[in-house]
C-alpha cells in the first residue's frame, strides 16, 4: 500500500475514475477491490490466479470480473520461464535497441508508457529513465520479478492482469509496446493489435514472422520444430524441461551458430538457421529462448503483407526491415 500512496492521481487517470482509495492490502476502484501483493495490483479474476498466488491472498475480499476462460498452460509456462531466467542480461540491451529502432525514445520523456506482457520487465528496465511513467502488465507471476528488477524505479506501476480484460480507460497511455506476446494468444493476434488501439495512439508490436523473407528450407525446418513443440509443451516435469532446454541449446543452437560463423566468412551466414538471431548471445540467453519457443503451445506467425493489412485500422504502419522480424510501429496519425 505504501508504494502507491503518491500514485493515486495516476491510478485515477489510468482507470478513468476518481473513486479510488487504498486499503491495507488492496486498491478500491469504484466497487471493485483489487488485492496488492508485493507492490503488484492484482487485476485477475480469482479463477485465473496461479496456485501460489491463490494461497497468498486466500480469504481476501475481492470481486470477480467478467469472463474466466483463459489459457492456463500459457500462464504457467511464462511464469516458469521467467522464474528460471529472472535476470536482465547484457544481451537484453542490444535486443532493446533492435526492437526500438523505429522509436524516437527522446520523444517519450513526458509520456506514460505501457509495457503490455512485460515478463521480467527487461524492456522497461532500459526505458525507465526515458519516460515520465511506466505501466507494466503481465498475466503471469513474472510480474513479481519485474517489480524486483525495477525496484529502483519509483515511476512504475505494476499490474497482474489479462490484457484481454483490462479495466483501464481508453487512451490511458501515450505509447504502448507489446513484444512477443500476442502471437501466443488463442485469438487472432492481428485482431488483438486492432483492439489495442483503444489504449494508446502509438503501438510498438512484435509478432513471430511467417519466414516470408526466407528460403523454403526454413519453413520446412519450422514444420519439424512445430511438431516437436506441440508434443513437448504438454510435459510440465521440471527435470525434463531443464534437460531438454540444455541439450537443445548445446546440441542444436550452438552448432548452428558456429556453422553460421563459418559460412559468414563467405558472407553466407544468413542461410544458416538461428545464426543471425543468436550470434553473439550467451548460453543463458539461448536457453531462455529455447524454453520460450518449445514449451509454449500456442504460436501464430504473420507475413509482412498481413501486418501491412492493419492499414485498415491505423493511419500509418511502419515495419522494420531489421531483425527481429516482424516488429512494427502503428499509429493513429500520419508521419511516424
Amino acid at each position: 500500500m505504501m508504494y502507491y500512496l503518491d500514485k493515486l492521481e495516476s491510478l485515477k487517470d489510468v482507470f478513468g475514475t476518481v473513486n479510488i482509495s487504498l486499503q491495507l492490502d488492496g486498491l478500491v476502484v469504484d466497487q471493485h477491490i483489487y488485492p496488492i501483493v508485493d507492490d503488484v495490483i492484482i487485476l485477475l479474476n480469482p479463477a485465473q490466479y496461479p496456485n501460489s498466488l491463490e494461497k497468498r491472498i486466500e480469504g481476501r475480499d475481492n470481486n470477480p470480473l467478467g469472463v474466466v476462460d483463459f489459457a492456463e498452460d500459457i500462464q504457467f509456462t511464462f511464469g516458469e520461464e521467467w522464474r528460471r531466467f529472472p535476470d536482465i542480461l547484457p544481451e537484453h540491451r542490444r535486443e532493446f535497441s533492435a526492437y526500438f529502432d523505429l522509436v524516437d525514445i527522446s520523444a517519450l520523456k513526458e509520456s506514460r508508457v505501457c509495457d503490455l506482457g512485460c515478463g521480467i520487465g527487461r524492456w522497461s528496465y532500459f526505458l525507465k529513465d526515458s519516460c515520465r511513467e511506466l505501466i507494466l502488465v503481465d498475466f503471469s507471476e513474472a510480474i513479481f520479478t519485474a517489480r524486483r528488477n525495477l525496484r529502483d524505479c519509483n515511476s512504475a506501476i505494476f499490474f497482474m492482469g489479462d490484457l484481454k480484460q483490462l479495466p483501464f480507460r481508453e487512451g490511458f497511455a501515450d505509447f504502448l509496446f507489446c513484444l512477443g506476446v500476442l502471437h501466443h494468444l488463442p485469438t487472432n493476434a492481428l485482431e488483438e493489435v486492432r483492439r489495442l488501439k483503444r489504449y494508446a495512439p502509438v503501438l510498438l508490436i512484435y509478432l513471430y514472422y511467417a519466414l516470408d523473407n526466407r528460403p523454403f528450407s526454413y519453413r520446412f525446418l519450422l514444420s519439424l520444430v512445430t511438431a516437436i513443440r506441440i508434443f513437448v509443451s504438454k510435459i510440465r516435469n521440471y527435470a525434463f524441461r531443464a534437460a531438454f532446454v540444455s541439450l537443445t541449446a548445446v546440441l542444436i543452437y550452438c552448432p548452428l551458430i558456429i556453422l553460421g560463423k563459418i559460412f559468414n566468412i563467405f558472407r553466407r551466414g544468413r542461410f544458416i538457421p538461428l545464426y543471425e538471431a543468436y550470434n553473439g548471445k550467451g548460453l543463458k540467453r539461448i536457453k531462455q529462448d529455447v524454453y520460450d519457443r518449445f514449451f509454449t503451445r500456442l504460436e501464430q506467425r504473420f507475413s509482412r503483407r498481413e501486418i501491412l493489412g492493419l492499414k485498415d485500422t491505423f493511419a500509418n504502419i511502419k515495419v522494420s526491415e531489421n531483425i527481429p522480424y516482424w516488429h512494427f510501429l502503428c499509429a493513429d496519425k500520419k508521419g511516424l
